[in-house]
């Protein structure tokens, strides 16, 4: 394939999400067991930090290749063509594993109850290190990876994260990373993060997690002495995204935060996904950083306008023209 500028490789599965025809139903008392409950045509899509950064960052107009690992099975299939239906070239470096499963989850989200995910890892669990190509990554200039905490082999080795980002430093390109948030009993919840991220993140430039993964990683609460910890540990830039109150992004010598953008809320699946996205389209361009946490938190609201996970993302200059036109911002609690 034709090198990519950025290549996004992690996390992938098949999202299915069945639709609840009926608001007036109190789906609390109906969800029983033995019960039989009628649901209409259900909503799929790709979901993960590598369909979801990478097809953000492929519409908003940057040359963009994708590394993620699916089964020679259905939902596999499945996969591959949704993300083919936005680009052939997206899906030139995926992995097929005949060997694998593929990862897939149901979404169910019914109106008025909280949303439940039935969760396969699938081929995501046997990733590793060994699987990035990394002689396809001459001529990018940026690798992204996508919640590990989710990829079994990057939790239960401890030096798995760390060898990979190493190898793709040795090749030249600047690296980012971003986290997603365990299950707190699971093999993931109890792995040793501080451990995992003091081995990876001299390796790691942008580290991308959200705050409260942070909090529970770290066992700490307070926002700037989490990027400290997480700048002395290596990485370059720290940004921490804070749901409706923005992102803040801490360097050696420099912060910023940002709050959101009012817009009409449809959906936030896959928000932090595309506000990474925003960030990294912004330094890709070449932008100070003040601006590139502004474009995070401008990608993140068109994100927000649609139901799924990058429908809202439009081109990288009408986002900008966007914000140039006065976007106005929400209240932030936070205060530097």
């Amino acid at each position: 394939m034709s090198q990519p500028e950025v290549v996004v490789a992690g996390h992938i599965c098949l999202d299915i999400i069945p639709q609840f025809p009926r608001a007036d139903v109190d789906y609390r008392a109906v969800m029983q067991p033995g019960k039989l409950i009628f649901v209409d045509k259900p909503v799929m899509g790709t979901g993960g930090a590598v369909s979801n950064t990478g097809i953000a960052l492929h519409k908003l107009g940057f040359a963009t290749a994708l590394m993620g690992k699916v089964g020679d099975d259905m939902f596999g299939r499945a996969i591959l063509d949704i993300v083919r239906a936005q680009s052939p070239a997206l899906a030139a470096g995926m992995i097929v594993d005949p060997q694998a499963v593929s990862s897939y989850t149901v979404v169910v989200n019914p109106p008025n109850i909280d949303r439940m995910f039935l969760h396969c890892p699938g081929a995501n669990d046997t990733f590793s290190a060994e699987d990035v190509r990394y002689d396809e990554l001459k001529g990018a200039r940026l690798f992204h990876f996508g919640y590990p905490p989710l990829m079994g082999r990057f939790y239960s080795d401890a030096g798995e994260l760390a060898k990979m980002f190493q190898r793709v430093k040795q090749r030249g390109l600047t690296t980012s990373l971003d986290m997603a948030s365990p299950d707190p009993n699971s093999d993931a919840g109890r792995a040793p993060w501080p451990v995992i991220l003091q081995n990876a993140l001299p390796h790691v430039d942008i580290f991308l997690p959200s705050l409260d993964e942070m909090k529970f990683m770290l066992k700490m609460d307070d926002m700037r002495a989490i990027a400290k910890q997480l700048l002395d540990w290596g990485s370059k830039t720290v940004g921490l995204k804070l749901g409706e109150d923005g992102f803040y992004v801490r360097t050696a010598d420099r912060e910023f935060h940002a709050p959101c953008f009012k817009t009409k809320v449809v959906g936030t699946t896959g928000s932090g996904d595309c506000t990474i996205a925003g960030f990294l389209a912004g330094w890709l361009k070449g932008l100070p950083l003040e601006e590139i946490v502004t474009s995070a938190v401008a990608v993140g609201a068109c994100n927000v306008e649609a139901a799924d996970a990058t429908s809202g993302i439009i081109p990288w200059d009408k986002v900008q023209a966007r914000v140039k036109a006065g976007w106005p911002r929400l209240e932030s609690r936070i205060r530097l």
